[in-house]
């Protein structure tokens, strides 16, 4: 029940962030999809910061690094209660610093809006990672939007569909 709640929470995070998006209309910059490289620091350092925060209980970090309307939608203490559980349940995501990511759907640029979408998992044993990120350009860097974070079960089997999960891959 507990896990329902928090997914339900992290989500609610997610959406009301994204409708204010909206409400806010079309960016006047021109923005690009990052490369694979880029792709991967923007995750592993967003994971990387809300470990921080679940580690110390300090949220304002994980606030002051996003974008201006996640800053806006959020203070240090409303972060602390969305992601209460992860922290009671002692969820340490330092493995995501080393593990690479595997990406559930292609990353979606929204040009008009300016933001990027990812959505994926760190894979482990016994429980893998699960995210859903929102990130929106200003002034030329993508700044976290939107964070949904949950352990889940460990895929035990390969995934089939067409557009199942990729590795995020360097380019030598």
């Amino acid at each position: 029940m507990n896990r329902k709640w928090t997914l339900a929470v992290g989500l609610v995070l997610f959406l009301s962030v994204a409708a204010q998006a909206s409400a806010q209309g079309p960016q006047q910059q021109q923005v690009t999809m990052p490369d694979a490289e880029k792709i991967v620091l923007l995750v592993r350092n967003s994971l990387i910061t809300l470990n921080d925060a679940l580690q110390t209980g300090n949220y304002t970090v994980l606030r002051d690094m996003g974008a201006p309307g996640f800053r806006e939608a959020n203070s240090a203490a409303r972060l602390s209660q969305i992601f209460s559980d992860l922290a009671a349940k002692n969820v340490n995501l330092s493995a995501v610093a080393v593990i690479a990511p595997q990406l559930a759907q292609k990353p979606a640029l929204d040009q008009e809006k300016g933001m990027l979408h990812l959505k994926g998992y760190f894979p482990g044993k016994p429980v893998q990672i699960n995210f859903e990120l929102l990130y929106q350009a200003v002034n030329g860097q993508w700044r976290l939007f939107g964070i949904s974070v949950q352990p889940g079960t460990a895929q035990t089997t390969p995934r089939t569909e067409a557009s199942g999960p990729t590795s995020v891959k360097k380019k030598n």
